[in-house]
């Protein structure tokens, strides 16, 4: 067998090798040196991070994930098991051939694995994007072969690496659904028009988010300029002034963080108006599950006039849009946040959630009565997807749900269950994770009372919390036909 594919493999890289094309001389070498150390994958990966939509950006972080673990795995094992020697570089073209040649065994290619890797992890979060870059990673193959640096083999081989790579690295962190259904698109209805802005009170946090040459404030001046705008500072009652805008508004907006967005939700409840969100803060978890990704998109809602209705959770006597969490859960937002910027929500939300778990948390409570010994506790306000503790996203903000996932502290062995679980994809089914969707929780903490972090703001400690959903209870402004 290894004879007959030594021996095709000699026939089609000899072919290929004699043939005789400008358009091979002018682009196999070019894109071989492109893809050199990765470079061109990164490059693509950093341009669909920093302009692409949310899925773009998840694609992205996974696709470089994936070219450092394919990297390690080709080049530290597979590349050991046995040596190749390189083809005879001489029979390509002068023009052709690599400038560099590697002095590594020719089997398995590295450049092939990491395009693999990179194309077939993209395609997981952002199947178009994954088709444009696989159309050139099997460039990238056939040029590794075109300028005499692989055997044909040597090519497929890598990429079967780099494909199986990604998909180990889907099982460990799944990439969220890419397409919704007719059911999981939202119910819209028409809203006030707010032409230029006239009647919309927005009351905005100026120093959410990044530093940016043009702030969030301006560019809603800009974009409508007949609103009224509000600022807060420090020590500023937002409720407050708020609550003065709403008497005498048609609508009201909310520019900054999650905090600042869910304080002016209650009050646009209160008054019954609707609510324009626009992303300025870091994170905006609320306004992209609202489907607002960005400014544009916010502009595009509020003079578009559509909108509609979205569930509000609510803990005790207070509500939170996004999620609430009791005890050492706050611990693992915290250390989440600090890795986030460097790989990603969901990775950071692995390597957070273990650094947090091996310090052995433990919170008693009864959950509907039932004992059960957490280390991590979270409420979504609707199911987020992927259902792991990594959670990502929400398709439906009105779905009339809780979602409550609990890492227990009270098995045997939990730490080496957490990581195989966690690895093999199978947390969902592990005895050490709990999942449920419900309407309504009660929770009882046994012992001293402890913090509760709601979205994003840390309430004063408490033993005994009830969690319900408001259904329907928020009207928000939404582009026409929104995507995720």
């Amino acid at each position: 067998m290894f004879q007959s594919v030594a021996h095709l493999d000699d026939v089609v890289y000899r072919r290929l090798a004699r043939s005789h094309s400008k358009t091979l001389d002018t682009t196999m070498p070019a894109l071989s040196r492109a893809a050199d150390y990765s470079r061109l994958w990164m490059a693509i990966a950093a341009g669909m991070h920093a302009y692409g939509g949310r899925r773009s950006r998840r694609a992205a972080v996974r696709g470089v994930a994936s070219i450092a673990a394919t990297s390690l795995v080709t080049n530290q094992v597979f590349k050991r098991i046995r040596w190749r020697n390189r083809p005879d570089h001489s029979l390509v073209p002068i023009l052709r051939a690599a400038e560099r040649m590697p002095t590594s065994s020719s089997f398995p290619s590295g450049h092939s694995a990491s395009a693999a890797a990179f194309a077939t992890s993209v395609a997981m979060e952002n199947l178009p994007a994954g088709v444009a870059v696989g159309l050139l990673a099997g460039g990238v193959g056939v040029s590794r072969v075109a300028t005499g640096a692989h055997y044909p083999s040597d090519v497929v081989c890598g990429f079967a690496i780099g494909a199986a790579v990604a998909a180990i690295g889907a099982k460990v962190v799944p990439p969220v659904a890419p397409v919704l259904d007719e059911s999981q698109q939202p119910t819209q209805f028409d809203l006030p028009e707010l032409p230029d802005g006239e009647g919309l009170a927005v009351i905005a946090n100026d120093r959410s988010g990044v530093d940016q040459e043009n702030t969030v404030v301006d560019q809603i001046r800009e974009a409508l300029p007949k609103a009224r705008i509000l600022t807060f500072g420090e020590g500023e009652d937002l409720v407050e002034i708020a609550d003065k805008a709403a008497k005498d508004a048609v609508a009201l907006g909310a520019c900054g963080g999650d905090g600042t967005i869910v304080a002016v939700a209650e009050v646009a409840m209160k008054h019954d108006l609707p609510l324009a969100v626009f992303p300025g803060g870091t994170f905006n978890h609320f306004a992209k599950d609202s489907r607002i990704l960005s400014m544009d998109d916010a502009f595009e809602a509020v003079r578009g006039a559509r909108g509609t209705k979205v569930d509000v959770a609510t803990l005790n006597d207070e509500i939170f849009l996004n999620t609430a969490s009791i005890g050492t859960y706050p611990e693992f937002v915290t250390e989440r946040e600090k890795l986030q910027r460097r790989l990603g929500k969901r990775i950071a939300a692995v390597v957070a959630a273990w650094r947090v778990y091996r310090a052995a948390p433990r919170v008693d409570m009864k959950v509907d009565g039932r004992p059960v010994t957490a280390a991590l506790f979270f409420v979504g306000n609707g199911e987020y997807l992927p259902r792991d503790f990594a959670p990502a996203m929400r398709a439906d903000l009105s779905d009339g749900l809780l979602d409550v996932r609990i890492l227990k502290s009270d098995k045997r062995g939990k730490r080496p269950r957490l990581a195989w679980a966690t690895l093999t994809g199978t947390l969902e089914r592990s005895g050490i994770y709990e999942r449920m969707a419900v309407s309504k929780l009660d929770v009882q903490i046994s012992g001293n009372k402890i913090l509760i972090s709601r979205d994003g703001e840390v309430d004063p400690p408490v033993n005994h919390i009830r969690f319900g959903v408001l259904p329907d209870a928020l009207t928000i402004y939404q582009p026409d036909s929104p995507t995720l």
